[in-house]
């Protein structure tokens, strides 16, 4: 069964055109002709309809395909967060014009600072002024509770002069060109530090190590206890504390008593605590000496 008009022509339909009838005109065998002018016109119309679809078919799938592309770009990851993990972006040699490349620059690095301690090792290298005075410039020394108040200076190249026992020769044949001394003095206790000056690291070491050696053989090895300017003589006859260090080229000595004459024992804290806390002053200030002079030569 078919479906159209009965008794005349069926009707042309034009898929671009519904319901469209195509032109016919009368004339011909069976009564009707196409009118073909009517039909080129048709023709063309149809045409241009199609290239108008497929152009904007194209700009359509070109939308759908640049949308496809985006979101296959931001569900790489396997979600909707963009990933922290540089592993994920390609190398820059794979990047589409990747081609700039970072600046280089010269390695550069800051020269190592100076070593105060090559200042204070040799005679060579430790120039700056030196005396009892402005090795120990302090009036009145603290040490955290306790304060020492200074007494008398000394200074001589004659460095047995000033020294006692195994010390003279101790100093004599290690080089010793100085010895400075100063005296401070708290509550009945003196301390005189003596300080001998060498050429060389090496001569001050050994020289401190000779006087150990002889206060192991039960040997007195000791700078001469320094008397005055407020300081009661002391250490001349009673027994003393003596100690022996050295920092570079300096080997320092002390000798700690009582001023009233008593014998130093085991349970003379005060003795002890003086001891050190002049030691410890003694050392700090060498070393600054020799801190003083790595600064002055790294901003030359």
């Amino acid at each position: 069964m078919s479906f159209g008009q009965q008794g005349g022509p069926q009707s042309q339909w034009d898929p671009w055109k519904p319901h469209s009838q195509q032109p016919w005109t009368s004339g011909g065998d069976d009564g009707q002709t196409p009118d073909w002018a009517a039909l080129a016109e048709a023709s063309e119309t149809r045409n241009k309809r199609r290239r108008l679809l497929f152009i904007g078919g194209g700009v359509v799938a070109t939308i759908a395909i640049g949308t496809a592309v985006a979101m296959a770009v931001v569900s790489a990851n396997g979600n909707n967060e963009a990933s922290g993990n540089p592993s994920n972006l390609p190398a820059s040699a794979s990047i589409p014009g990747s081609t700039a490349t970072a600046p280089s620059f010269a390695p550069t690095s800051a020269p190592p600072p100076l070593d105060p301690k090559e200042f204070i090792a040799s005679k060579a290298k430790d120039t700056a002024p030196l005396s009892a005075q402005n090795l120990f410039p302090l009036a009145q020394l603290p040490m955290e509770s306790n304060v020492y108040k200074k007494g008398a200076t000394a200074d001589t190249r004659n460095c047995a002069s000033a020294a006692q026992d195994a010390l003279p020769k101790i100093l004599t044949g290690n080089g010793c060109t100085r010895l400075l001394r100063v005296t401070y003095s708290r509550g009945g206790v003196a301390v005189t530090v003596g300080v001998a000056v060498f050429d060389t690291e090496a001569q001050a070491a050994k020289a401190r190590a000779q006087s150990d050696q002889a206060s192991k053989a039960h040997k007195k090895s000791f700078v001469t206890a320094l008397a005055g300017d407020g300081v009661k003589a002391f250490c001349n006859s009673a027994t003393c504390l003596t100690t022996a260090n050295s920092i570079g080229r300096y080997a320092y000595f002390t000798t700690v008593g009582f001023t009233n004459g008593k014998d130093v024992t085991n349970q003379s804290t005060t003795v002890f605590k003086a001891g050190n806390d002049l030691q410890l002053y003694t050392f700090r200030q060498i070393n600054a000496r020799g801190q003083a002079q790595a600064s002055a030569a790294a901003n030359q």
